[in-house]
Parts: C-alpha cells; structure tokens; sequence
C-alpha cells in the first residue's frame, strides 16, 4: 500500500505511510459469484444457499464479498447513508454501487479450509441490473490517504473475476449470412487494443465522475423538483390564495418525495452525515468523498442554500421522506376518523427542547468516537423505513412503526420531540434573511386559527411564528388568503359582500324607476295655428 501511495508522486501521502510490519496484511480480499449453485454451495453451504435461491427472482445474480486485514471494505459509509463507498463492482462501462438493502452479513465460510473472516458480506443484485453472470468483471476497491485539513489520495485497486468455464454452458446461435463465420473476428488485435484503450481511459475518470454519469437521469429529476419548489416558495401567494390547488400540489410533492426520493432512489439525509461532515472539517476534509452518491450531495447543496432563505422548513417540510411518510399517514388517520391528540402549549414547548439534546449528545459522542455516535443515531428511524423499505430486524421496525404509530394521533409526532437532523438544521437556520410567512396583527389576539391548525405547533399563542420549529408547509398562509377561515378575510369579505349588495340594490332601484316612468298616463293637444304637440301627464 505504501508503494502504490509512492507511485502518485505527492510528497504528502508519502510521507503519511501506514505504520507496522511491512509483512503486515493491509487488507486481503475475497469475491464470488455465488448465484453460480456449484460455488454458492461451496461458500455459503446448502441451508444459506437454498435461502439464498428462495430469495432471488429471474436474472438476479448475488456477489459474496469476504476480506480481512487491518482495512474494512465495508467501512462506516453503509452505516451513513447506506452504502458501500470503498468497494464498486464493474463490468465493462458500468458500474454497480452496493447498497445496505442488497446487504447480508454472514458469520462464516462453509468451505472446507477456508480463513475465518471478520468480514463477510452477501449483496443479492436488484432486478433490472444490466451484469452478465457470464461474462468477467472486476471488483474495485477504493483507499485513500488524508494528507492535510483539507486534501485526499486515492488510489484503486482491482480485483478481476472470471467465470469458471467448467461452470458455463455457452450456446451459440446459428451463424447468418450477415454474421461473420469465424467465431474469432470478434476477438480480434484491434478490438483488444481499443478495449484496453477505454478500460484506461476510464480508469482515469475519478470514482465519483463515473458516479455522476451514471446517476444522470436521477440527478436532472431531482434538480427538476428543488427548482420547482423553489418556485412554490417565491410565488407562494398564488398558490395558497387557491385552498384546493394548495393541497393537491402539497399532496402531490410529498407523495414523489416519499416514493421516489425515498423508497427509489434512496436519498434520506441523516444527523449522521451533519457529524460526518463536522468531522471531517476538523480532520480530513474533502469534496471527493462527499460527492460519492450524487443525490445526497445535491440535497446537502440545496438544504445549505435554503437555510438562508426560508431555514430548516424548506427540507423538513417537502425533501425529508420519513416527514412526507408521517404527514401522508397522518392525512389517511384523519379522513378514516382517528382522534386527534392536542397536545397543551405548555406540554410542547417543554418537549420539543428533547431532539435539541439528542443532537448535542450525538454531536459529543462523535467528537470522541464517530462510529459509536453513528449507531446512536440509530434513534433516527431514517433507515430502516426509508433505505430498507421496513426489511431489517424485528426491533428497528418495531421502533419505526411505533413513532408512525404516534404520528396518527399527534402529527409528525417524530419530527416535533425526538428528529436529531432538524434540531441540527435550527441551528444554523437562525441566520436567514428573509421572513417570508405573512402575518395580521390580529393573529394571535385574538384569533388562534393558524395556531391550533398548524401541524407541529409552531405558532405560539401571541401568533409569532417559531422558525426553530416551523416547516414552511404554508398552511398558515393559506388561512391567511382564505376568506371562509381566517377572521380578518372573512370581515374583508363581508363588508365586500355587503356594499355588492348596496349597490346591487341600488342598481335595482334605478333600474325599476326607469322601467316606471314611461308607463305614465299621458294626455295630448295640438295647437293648430302653430302646428305643435304639447304632451302633459293627466291632471296638469
């Protein structure tokens, strides 16, 4: 490892060379195809293997993973934001990242011999992966050396797999007229050469360039939704001034953000990536290892640039899935007639103080033990309803389905007392320029309406809004404009109503007067000397 660190040519990573024995094992490192049944049986034994058969649908394929040593090639990112960031599998041009859901842990090797690993992994594929079983890959591992605050070295190392050909069966289709005969044209010197040409071209794209290509289609759509809610912020007015048309675009965004963004794509920001980041400023901070996974990073981006704007509400209130699943839970609790608990002002305001504690008890943990702080923060239900869609062990759902539990009778009942990753986003949210959220002077006093509709209580009894708790989901705004709702509109409207109808009375009035006065009796002379009409009404 030392050597490879030398070969970059930077004086800093040499001179940071990894201390010990030079016989001493780095990391030794171990992959098979084990959806292959002769080598899944080998490695995992018949009981795991069978489990494993049961599990995989048509054209999965599951890589085992094993290595020893004093590197991890898991290392704590899967904790994070689950994913493997040291290890990528690559077949030709594409890449496979390996994901927390793909994840088994094993405890050992059944084949006869083997060394006792401290780490094993089994990633069954996701269906639709584009991955030849057939055809060689290589499994990829990435280290990196900090050498300064702020700087990194990677360096990559490749593990190659072919596919034993005593465990193939290779079918070729009957040759046509168009097909060259000779089975090895397509083998030939110049294509070898150019394949070899691009394998090292590509091998000089950094890790987290090929990443982002690869992502393109899901980074354009999640740029496409923030660009979009930063349009429902700045023309807010227009929006909530239609109570319908509020809803059903609130609605809407929460359900793309909790089933694509969530559930598909898997873009859950945690508390854990604030103490990684935190971290990292202090140690060995760099932008490489934060841009591996494209969503989360865009996310991170838009999360900062919002906090000057509109604080923490832009992404607790329309990004956060876990906080689109309770809002979506809570609406079905309500329209299926679940009671609502209202919680006391006096109650909340000495609860929601909690998640500020968890956070600053995270935050000190971390500074001495970042992986013990990372399991702490296992109190964030994040992964096990969002990154593993509830496939976890029994407890972590449990605990996920009893704070959505609570979620049905007090709303985003999570969110308000024990969110860590909004307590941590408060913070820095105190330092926004603009406040966008309209308000009367009668709010508060003596009208409570935006007070006791608001649904994390971030309204206090005088009416001023709380920025450390609010979400900027724009209900209150909405009863700002409504003229059925808030008090003031609803003066506003009447006194309209009541000179519409003044002046439709008096419209009327002038109306039937003109229809009257031609309907008068009338009597008519004529003079004859001068040839006039003289009209005068009867009795003058």
């Amino acid at each position: 490892m030392n050597a490879a660190f030398e070969k970059t040519g930077r004086s800093e990573a040499i001179a940071r060379a990894e201390a010990g024995s030079p016989d001493e094992t780095f990391i030794d490192l171990y992959a098979a195809l084990v959806s292959i049944p002769s080598i899944g049986r080998s490695l995992l034994g018949d009981a795991e293997y069978e489990t494993l058969t049961r599990r995989l649908k048509p054209g999965q394929q599951a890589v085992w993973v094993a290595g020893q040593g004093r590197y991890s090639f898991k290392g704590s990112g899967y904790v994070r934001g689950g994913i493997f960031d040291r290890v990528e599998m690559i077949q030709h041009e594409g890449s496979i990242r390996f994901r927390d859901k793909m994840h088994k842990r094993l405890g050992g090797v059944a084949a006869a011999g083997a060394p006792d690993f401290p780490e094993i992994g089994l990633f069954v594929l996701p269906e639709g992966t584009e991955f030849n079983p057939a055809e060689p890959w290589r499994l990829q591992l990435l280290v990196q050396r900090a050498i300064a605050a702020l700087d990194k070295v990677f360096v990559t190392f490749d593990l190659g797999y072919q596919p034993p050909d005593k465990f193939l069966k290779t079918e070729q289709p009957a040759p046509t007229a168009a097909q060259s005969p000779d089975p090895s044209a397509s083998h030939s010197p110049a294509i070898q050469a150019a394949g070899a040409e691009a394998a090292e071209e590509a091998a000089e794209v950094p890790l987290w360039q090929r990443i982002w290509q690869n992502r393109q289609l899901d980074v354009a759509v999640l740029t496409s939704a923030i660009l979009l809610l930063t349009g429902i912020f700045f023309f807010q007015d227009q929006l909530t001034k239609r109570p319908k048309l509020y809803e059903r675009v609130r609605t809407a965004y929460l359900v793309f953000t909790l089933v694509w963004l969530g559930w598909y794509a898997t873009a859950q920001l945690s508390v854990v990536n604030v103490l990684t980041f935190a971290n990292a400023l202090r140690t060995d901070f760099r932008w490489d290892y934060f841009m591996m996974d494209p969503l989360v990073f865009i996310l991170w981006f838009s999360v900062a640039a919002s906090l000057l704007f509109w604080g923490r509400g832009a992404f607790c209130g329309w990004l956060c899935p876990f906080g689109a699943l309770q809002e979506l839970a809570s609406k079905a609790a309500k329209k299926i007639g679940i009671r609502q608990i209202a919680v006391p002002f006096a109650l909340h305001q000495r609860l929601w103080p909690i998640k500020y504690i968890v956070f600053l008890l995270l935050f000190g943990v971390s500074l001495q033990s970042l992986g013990t702080a990372e399991k702490a923060a296992e109190i964030e239900p994040f992964k096990t309803a969002i990154i593993l869609h509830f496939i976890r062990d029994w407890w972590f759902v449990a605990f996920a389905v009893a704070l959505l539990a609570a979620g049905l009778v007090i709303e985003r009942f999570f969110c308000r007392y024990l969110c860590p990753l909004g307590a941590a986003l408060a913070i820095p949210g105190r330092l926004r320029m603009f406040d966008w959220l309209r308000r009367y002077k009668e709010c508060g006093s003596p009208c409570q309406r935006c007070g006791n509709e608001c649904p994390v209580q971030a309204i206090h009894p005088d009416g001023s809004i709380n920025p450390n708790e609010c979400i900027q989901c724009l209900h209150c705004q909405m009863l700002y404009h409504h003229d059925h709702k808030c008090p003031v509109m609803i003066q506003k409207r009447q006194k309209r109503e009541k000179w519409q109808a003044a002046e439709a009375k008096l419209a009327a009035e002038k109306e039937a007067a003109a229809r009257s006065a031609p309907a008068r009796s009338t009597a008519a002379t004529a003079d004859p000397a001068t040839g006039r009409l003289t009209i005068r009404p009867h009795g003058t």
